[in-house]
């Protein structure tokens, strides 16, 4: 049983993890950090130096800005500067204008706007932004997480390590599958109903992008009647065409928000739109779809944790898994099934690059949703990868481990060619 304080933690790192956002979170930090140098500036800088760790130029090169209907970092940068407002976070850009567009295609046209690889970033979420005017200058790091400004020198090692512990009711609450199942089982629903926005905001998302094209257009292929020849009218083609639906939107640069899951806004979408609709789909009461809710969206926050906020392993895997436990959860699986679940979703994803977000992420999303189902419905078989196949461990935990070792160390190197890949095309 856990005590009041626990389940206090655990929602307090829900809260922190689980927030709005407008356009991919990697721009949009960057921006972010760009609007915070113009405020101390107290105005619009006569030009802009840009420093980034790799993953966050990985992530911010070919995915569209809100309300631009342009792609890549220097647009985001001066619209934070223009227009953004640091206190709105990840929707920073949410004010964007087209009379702002324009002057921001101006700001870029004039050469005001210089950016680079930082090699030696000491955190693989790191954003630099130093502003001029005349004599003064004026510098905003964000290190660490998407919206944590800090010092420079903060982003030493040493002080990386203390920030993070000083946020003991947040990144640090220590988690495990069994506690994560526990917490959702035993807190009373009343604390946790705040989560079902989350879903809620994901959904709208989804049904707000199938009334145009965005990207690739998967969900919207998905949920055409046409198609449905192909791909069918069940509860899996409703999964995936909601899930792409979003994230076509998103990727694309559309102004529209969502509830995003460490982070990242495909995982918030991926963490949330599947159990929303095998919840509709099969009429599972409102607590049962609530506590679901909270059971992907903190098995998600879990796998970072050990993961890391960006990395070569694509997020999508992430997100998927804590949407099977959660669909297992509402076949009314037990803890065991919603382990065999987990290990099934490993068994079959790892491996999966992050090759930077971009349109084509949806298809990566239809891959981890569809996955996801499929691996719930085996472990409601009572069927799972055992312990003597590939990287599966007989404990869930150490199963989950393996995954995020090989995401955050050995990828490493797959990592650095696929960025040397991206940059010199």
């Amino acid at each position: 049983m856990l005590s009041k304080e626990e389940r206090t933690q655990i929602i307090s790192l829900i809260q922190h993890e689980v927030v709005p956002a407008m356009g991919c979170t990697e721009p949009v930090a960057v921006a972010l950090c760009a609007a915070r140098a113009a405020e101390l500036m107290g105005a619009l800088p006569e030009r802009v130096e840009v420093e980034l760790s790799m993953n966050v130029l990985k992530n911010a090169m070919g995915v569209g800005i809100p309300g631009t209907g342009m792609i890549g970092l220097p647009i985001a940068i001066a619209l934070g500067m223009l227009v953004g407002k640091s206190e709105y976070k990840l929707e920073v850009l949410k004010e964007v204008t087209p009379e702002a567009v324009e002057r921001g295609k101006r700001y870029i046209d004039e050469g005001r706007i210089s950016i680079r690889l930082k090699e030696d970033a000491p955190d693989g979420l790191y954003i630099k932004v130093v502003g001029y005017l005349g004599e003064r200058t004026e510098k905003a790091v964000i290190c660490g997480e998407h919206t944590r400004f800090v010092d420079e020198e903060c982003c030493s090692a040493k002080a990386a390590k203390s920030a993070q512990t000083a946020q003991a009711t947040t990144e640090e609450v220590k988690l495990n599958l069994r506690r994560i199942y526990d917490f959702v089982t035993e807190t009373p629903f009343e604390e946790i109903a705040f989560i079902e926005e989350s879903g809620r905001m994901n959904m709208a998302a989804a049904e707000k992008a199938f009334q145009a094209s965005y990207g690739h257009r998967v969900g919207k292929m998905l949920n055409d009647e046409e198609k449905r020849v192909m791909v069918g009218d069940g509860t899996l083609a409703h999964v995936m065409a909601y899930t792409c639906s979003a994230c076509d939107a998103r990727m694309s640069g559309a102004t529209i928000s969502v509830m995003s899951n460490s982070g990242s806004g495909n995982q918030g979408i991926a963490a949330t739109v599947p159990v929303a609709v095998y919840a509709r789909d099969h009429k599972v009461d409102h607590e049962t779809y609530v506590r679901a809710l909270a059971l992907s969206n903190l098995t998600a926050i879990y796998i970072k944790q050990s993961l890391g906020r960006l990395s070569a392993l694509c997020g999508c895997i992430v997100a998927s898994t804590g949407a099977s436990c959660a669909i297992t959860y509402m076949m009314d699986g037990t803890y065991e099934q919603i382990c065999f679940a987990v290990k099934n979703m490993i068994a079959n994803l790892t491996g999966m690059i992050c090759d930077g977000a971009k349109p084509s992420c949806s298809l990566k999303l239809s891959s981890g949703v569809s996955t996801a189902m499929l691996s719930a419905m085996l472990a409601m078989q009572n069927c799972s990868v055992t312990s003597v196949e590939g990287i599966i461990d007989e404990d869930v935990d150490r199963s989950i481990h393996n995954l995020t070792c090989i995401g955050r160390e050995a990828m490493e190197e797959t990592n650095r060619m696929v960025v040397g890949i991206m940059t010199s095309k």
